[in-house]
């Protein structure tokens, strides 16, 4: 079969399949069953369970449950609070204070967390009633919850850029160094339009209370004690990687032991919590590892079959420069991210596209932020968008789908723009990792 015909069949099963509401894993795992019928007979069926034999043996995949634990373990430490609470008091003076405060507790949030689900859940639940109470824009209060809650997406230690990392096959070291400025460029846009539109339109973005405005200097200090920790924990974390001290394995185990340590102290453990924490650990990885399979058995399929290469060859051959080339690459992933998780589509393209940016003389460094960029992208993006349905579920009932998505739109525009700006820039992924070796 022609790569041509392969890529077309793939393209028409995995369509059909998904149309029906079969789960991803299974659609992927049931077009790899049937290509390999097609194309090279029933006596090569042992090539599915091979490819998953060989995914099971990468030893590097064992940081991604072990980070989804550290995650779920720190949702629970409660340090959320105290964190919005102080950071919304250092920044009262500001119109729009409360919502620069959500951004600041969610890029820590998600420097520490790294699921995106938990962080927009937790942030829905104690940022979102206080902009509401304080008369905030709802829609300014929505948009900045769910884009403040994406950026674990991108800030190490994300679970796109180690997925990304074995893909691809770089250093996921490298990754984290590289996503940190364009992840604190994202975070910065963020809060530039939340004080521009509230000082703009202050109604939007009202001050804080009297009570924290007046509240004496040794109070506002001492609030500071809430930060001590969970920056501690991130300066061990990402410092013991950095320094290459740790494996990222070995960095997630360190991770998984600050987050137990965080529990302990604000007096969150439980044996009920710690139940509820690894099932909640175990439903995530189990969901992960079986999008895995049934993408790494499609792929490998794929490849054998020569639509890999046929692909490569159709998107070099276009009448573009090297540039374009790859903005092409990002035009079809925003339309992928509306429809496909990012594990897929990571497992799906990336075995295309990281090869073509090689060869056409790029960092695949550089390349992942990118991707990871658009993945953030696609958390927001209708009809998919998981964020919104994720803070649907904690919002107040008289709050809808379709209000969400309106009031994300300025943020999609940021972020697109940071990208570009990324895309036009390199330096932003390149700086970090040269300066640490």
């Amino acid at each position: 079969m022609s790569g041509e015909w392969l890529s077309l069949l793939t393209l028409g099963l995995l369509l059909v399949l998904l149309v029906t509401g079969m789960p991803l894993a299974f659609a992927t795992g049931l077009t790899a069953v049937i290509l390999t019928l097609s194309t090279f007979g029933p006596n090569a069926l042992y090539l599915i369970p091979s490819r998953m034999l060989t995914l099971m043996g990468n030893y590097a995949l064992i940081a991604v449950p072990m980070f989804v634990l550290m995650g779920c373990l720190l949702e629970k430490a409660g340090i959320v609070e105290r964190l919005f609470h102080a950071l919304h008091v250092w920044s009262g003076r500001l119109r729009g204070g409360l919502a620069v405060g959500t951004l600041l507790t969610s890029t820590i949030l998600a420097a520490m967390v790294g699921i995106i689900g938990a962080e927009i859940v937790v942030l829905g639940l104690v940022c979102l009633p206080a902009m509401l109470a304080r008369k905030y824009d709802r829609g300014l209060a929505l948009g900045v919850i769910c884009s403040g809650g994406s950026l674990g997406t991108l800030l190490p230690p994300s679970i796109v850029l180690i997925v990304y990392g074995l893909v691809a096959q770089v250093s996921i070291g490298e990754l984290f160094l590289a996503a940190v400025l364009p992840g604190l460029l994202l975070a910065g846009l963020y809060i530039a339009y939340v004080v521009v539109i509230c000082y703009l339109h202050p109604e939007k973005g009202p001050l804080a209370d009297a009570a924290d405005l007046d509240m004496p200097i040794g109070e506002k200090v001492a609030l500071g004690r809430a930060l001590i920790l969970p920056l501690l924990l991130i300066g061990v974390v990402l410092g013991s990687l950095y320094t290459g001290i740790a494996t990222p394995t070995e960095t997630a185990g360190i991770g998984v032991l600050g987050a137990l340590i965080l529990v302990f102290v604000n007096g969150k453990f439980s044996f009920g919590m710690m139940g509820d924490v690894l099932k909640q650990t175990g439903s995530t990885v189990a969901m992960l590892t079986w999008v895995f399979f049934g993408a790494s058995a499609l792929v490998g399929i794929y490849t054998l079959g020569g639509g890999t290469s046929f692909l490569q060859g159709m998107i070099t051959d276009l009448p573009l420069p090297p540039l374009g080339i790859v903005v092409v690459m990002m035009l079809i992933l925003i339309v992928l991210g509306a429809f496909i998780d990012w594990i897929g589509i990571t497992l799906l393209t990336m075995p295309i596209f990281v090869p073509i940016i090689r060869e056409l003389g790029y960092d695949p460094i550089w390349f992942g932020i990118l991707f990871t960029m658009n993945m953030q992208i696609s958390y927001l993006t209708p009809p998919f968008g998981p964020a919104a349905f994720y803070l649907k579920a904690v919002a107040p009932p008289d709050v809808t789908l379709g209000e969400i998505f309106r009031s994300v739109v300025p943020f999609v525009l940021l972020q697109v723009l940071g990208l570009a700006i990324v895309l036009l820039f390199p330096q932003l992924t390149q700086f970090l990792p040269a300066m640490m070796g």
